[in-house]
Formats: C-alpha cells, sequence, structure tokens
C-alpha cells in the first residue's frame, strides 16, 4: 500500500501513481527530475514552498496546486509548470484525472501556521486508496475526522505536534498506515519515529519512510 510513497526531508513527499508523480511541498530535492504530474504545496514557509524544487520536479505538464492564499506568490512559477489551481480548505476538487479533498492546516496554540492563512493538508484519492498529507499541524479537530487509508503526520514539535502528540492524533483517525513526518532535520531528532511508532496502537501501523 506504501511502496510508491518516498519521503524525503521535512514534509516533501514523492507518491507514485497511475495518474503520474505526485510532489507534495518538495523541499532539498538531490536530484532534478523533471517528472511531476501534481505538485501540491501546503503553505508558504521556504521549507514547504521552495521555487527551486518545484523547478527541478517540474515538467512542461506539471499541475501546481497552492493554497488561494498563496496564487500571487506562486504566480512566478508560471513559465515553470503547465497551470496552477488554488484551493481553499475543505473543499473537493478535481484535476485531470486525479481528486484530491482539502483539509484546514494550522496550529492550535502556536504562532507559526495561524488558521486565518487558510492553508491546506490535502486527501489525495489515487488508484482506490486515499492519503492524507495533514502539513504543519497541532492535533486539531479537522485532522482527527479525516477518513483516509495513509496518513502522513508532522512529528518534529515545536512547528507542530510532537511525537507522542501525533500518535495519539492517528488513534484517533484510525488509518491502516500512518507515516511520520518532518522530524529529525530542521525540527525534531531522528529517534523521534520510534517514539511515534511505540505509542501507535494497533490497528494501525507505523511505517518508517524518511531519508535522512
Amino acid at each position: 500500500m506504501t511502496e510508491n510513497i518516498t519521503v524525503f526531508k521535512q514534509n516533501s513527499i514523492r507518491i507514485k501513481a497511475g495518474c503520474g508523480n505526485i510532489y507534495i511541498d518538495p523541499f532539498q530535492l538531490k536530484e532534478i527530475p523533471k517528472d511531476a504530474a501534481y505538485i501540491f504545496i501546503t503553505h508558504d514557509h521556504y521549507d514547504h514552498f521552495s521555487t527551486e524544487d518545484i523547478e527541478k520536479a517540474a515538467g512542461e505538464n506539471t499541475v501546481l496546486v497552492v493554497p488561494e492564499k498563496m496564487e500571487n506568490k506562486a504566480k512566478k512559477l508560471t513559465g515553470s509548470v503547465s497551470r496552477i489551481i488554488s484551493v481553499k480548505p475543505g473543499g473537493v476538487y478535481e484535476a485531470d484525472a486525479l481528486e484530491f479533498e482539502t483539509v484546514p492546516m494550522y496550529n492550535i496554540l502556536k504562532p507559526f501556521h495561524p488558521k486565518s492563512a487558510l492553508w491546506c493538508g490535502y486527501v489525495l484519492k489515487i488508484d482506490g486508496t486515499r492519503i492524507y498529507i495533514a502539513g504543519d499541524i497541532d492535533a486539531i479537530k479537522e485532522a482527527a475526522a479525516v477518513k483516509c487509508d495513509i496518513a502522513l503526520i508532522p512529528i518534529g514539535g515545536f512547528y507542530t505536534m510532537d511525537a507522542k502528540q501525533a500518535a495519539e492524533l492517528v488513534n484517533v483517525m484510525q488509518p491502516s498506515v500512518a507515516i511520520p513526518v518532518h522530524y529529525g532535520e530542521l525540527v525534531g531528532k531522528p529517534e523521534d519515529g520510534r517514539i511515534f511508532a511505540e505509542h501507535v496502537k494497533a490497528p494501525v501501523r507505523a511505517e518508517m519512510k524518511i531519508e535522512f
């Protein structure tokens, strides 16, 4: 179920799908693949909206999806992608062969990711599987309500939940698989993945994917 998912640094993710390669928040890519069918951006912080890395991943037919309030910033990439789609939290969308939903992405008590920014997590409907990419969140009610098969959840703390809080969230969500992201580099420690896995309860299965 997860063999086509690669986690790089932070929230940088690639999913190989029937509709093409999908990148989320590409950041510090080591290669220049130019093979993205879709690129999804959760918010405009430098480690999530890296124009350099978007250009590394984008090809001539790439669709770039960004939160609506980022639309003006995204226009600088007009020459690097085929089109740009702006979205709002809580919506249902279709882009060519890919259906997806948007989920609010924000912190509860921290100032880094305000709800008013209208940034987005995404539920991608890929080959019959619902994959949730949360973005930089705390244990928000909208995330707890997401129905998905695979959840990619931040665990690094400080800007997001820590490992134990993230495990508590996925235990409520009950996906089949929970994959921790956003740790071991700029925030959090590599061993946070182990802490997360120890606190995830069956039937949810924790799977480590991040590449250090």
